[in-house]
């Protein structure tokens, strides 16, 4: 299943009934290879006007259910649709964190409770990783080994930490990297999700300041299981975020598919840093104002100098206007610091957890150049697609971009390459499959 948010027209004038929203996004869900049933769930909530924006934000969740049947499918469509339901009403009585937390809770418990009172779903659960982008910045949710990550110019983040067996026992230092490459140590245990516990811990990060062009990926572990972070970084930052969703997805099917596998893709259209705002987005409950006690001193002062300016008292007048102005000057200070430090949102979390600077590079680009040659002699065996000469003719053209060591540009080229004969082969057994008449 595919989703797309409206983009921006940056010709537009924006009016109340013209709202351009701030993120564009766009989604894919996808079974993968070995799975009879897709168990990932992902849900995109755009602010429809900038007052809904300034309180509530725009929220982008992934979840990937676990249980047998049909629990971990039922555990993470709960969880994607209680979470906006919760939120939509905390939001207007607490600041986001503690509102998209409490959601969050809200959820664990009627999915536990569901769990509880049916024995077909008994201890289902999921993970869930959502992020809410306000004008205080992008505040994350977190529970579970869902991931979200952000990519800003060649910087790609890892902003949450994977509540799993490997990443518990790192922490505590009990392995090293090292360890985890050469040990069985199972890769895929998770130690928090929501729905096995009546009550769960949720990790909480952020602000984080959102810049245009900043992009955040949220994705269940069927895509970092089979991707690496650092190419998960480098398709994001070559493709549109819709080309993006469909080569990171086809790219993880092509190494095995082993899980289902989602992306959701979130990009800033416009410059927000971390505001002084409350935390719910919107102004400041408790924005500082002008000092009560020095705005009295300069009342009376000025009132004073002008008093004694009216009976020709020019030096006491000059005193007085001198001490109203300063009392003005020390407010405004007052005032500014306490702006600038008192009620700045404070920060949640230890994010990022990894970062890397993704760069093109051959690898990537071979591997994705063998990929699409692989697909393509299938393709050409094994159907009489007619757009067999137009890819042979881009593939070359392809070829031509490796051959001059411009990896940016034959990277991007492989990865359309790669989603268009994927496409191309689902659309040729599409084909096979409704001519084909059993006897």
């Amino acid at each position: 299943m595919t989703v797309s948010s409206p983009r921006n027209d940056d010709s537009a004038n924006e009016t109340p009934g013209n709202w351009k929203p701030v993120v564009y996004a766009e989604a894919l869900s996808d079974i993968g290879m070995r799975r009879a049933n897709n168990q990932d769930s992902f849900a995109i909530v755009i602010a429809t006007d900038g007052e809904k924006w300034q309180r509530a934000g725009d929220l982008l969740i992934v979840a990937d259910g676990m249980g047998a049947h049909a629990a971990g499918e039922l555990a993470s469509r709960l969880s994607v649709e209680l979470i906006p339901h919760h939120y939509s009403k905390l939001h207007t009585k607490l600041d986001c964190p503690e509102a998209i937390v409490k959601a969050f809770e809200e959820t664990n418990r009627e999915i536990n409770l569901r769990g509880t009172v049916n024995p077909e779903f008994r201890s289902m659960g999921t993970t869930t990783s959502a992020i809410v982008l306000l004008p205080i910045g992008g505040v994350i949710a977190h529970v579970g080994d869902s991931r979200v990550y952000r990519l800003r110019g060649q910087t790609f983040e890892q902003l949450t930490f994977d509540h799993s067996l490997v990443w518990e026992m790192q922490s505590a230092g009990e392995v090293s990297e090292e360890m985890i490459r050469n040990s069985s140590i199972p890769k895929n245990v998770i130690t928090r999700s929501l729905g096995p516990s009546p009550n769960v811990q949720v990790d909480i990060e952020g602000p984080f300041p959102l810049l245009k062009g900043d992009r955040f990926l949220l994705c269940s572990d069927g895509l970092s299981g089979q991707i690496a972070d650092e190419e998960i970084g480098l398709l994001l930052g070559l493709l549109d975020p819709a080309t993006a969703v469909k080569a990171l997805v086809d790219l993880a099917n092509f190494r095995g598919g082993p899980d289902n596998i989602t992306v959701v893709i979130g990009e800033i259209q416009r410059d927000f840093g971390v505001t002084n705002g409350a935390l719910a987005g919107g102004a400041s409950r408790n924005s500082p104002g002008f000092p009560t006690s020095f705005g009295i001193i300069s009342a009376i002062g000025l009132l004073a100098a002008a008093s004694l300016a009216l009976v020709q008292q020019l030096p006491l007048a000059i005193l007085a206007a001198a001490a109203a102005l300063v009392a003005l000057i020390t407010g405004w200070i007052k005032m500014a610091v306490s702006k600038n430090s008192g009620t700045q949102p404070k920060g949640f979390g230890k994010a990022p957890y990894r970062k890397y600077t993704c760069k093109p590079s051959a690898p990537l680009a071979n591997h994705l150049k063998n990929a699409v040659d692989e697909l393509y002699q299938w393709l050409e065996k094994n159907s009489h697609s007619p757009n067999l000469e137009s890819l042979a003719s881009r593939i070359q053209a392809a070829d031509r971009e490796i051959a001059a060591k411009d990896y940016k540009a034959s990277t991007a080229t492989f990865a359309k390459l790669l989603v268009d004969v994927m496409q191309e082969i689902r659309d040729r057994r599409k084909e096979d499959q409704e001519g084909h008449v059993d006897y």
